[in-house]
């Protein structure tokens, strides 16, 4: 999976909240869980939960599953793995960029 600009300003947004990074952590360590059980380890309320894997979805991190009245959600690993790929690439482009300013600047 390659990750476009628009689909990596999606995911860093998503991750810029940091209740929302509690919420994936969360569901990481999990596996899966519904909106209740992870609002019950959390400072927030159910509905806030929601809100947040909402937006978490949206982003294409997490994914759902009905289970009869009850819905679980994951994490989809793949955008996670493309963003990280992404930023990895910026940094190695930075790090040519500083390492030739730097033989430029010895020489």
């Amino acid at each position: 999976m390659t990750l476009d600009h628009d689909s990596a300003g999606e995911v860093l947004a998503a991750l810029a909240d940091p209740m929302r990074r509690r919420i994936l952590e969360a569901l990481a360590a999990r596996g899966e869980a519904s909106a209740s059980t992870l609002a019950a380890g959390l400072p927030i309320s159910r509905q806030a939960v929601v809100k947040h894997l909402a937006v978490l979805d949206a982003a294409h991190l997490v994914e759902s599953n009905r289970r009869g009245r009850e819905i679980r959600f994951a994490v989809r690993p793949e955008r996670l793995d493309a963003t990280a790929r992404w930023m990895s690439g910026i940094a190695a482009d930075w790090e040519a960029r500083l390492t030739a300013i730097k033989r430029i600047a010895e020489s």
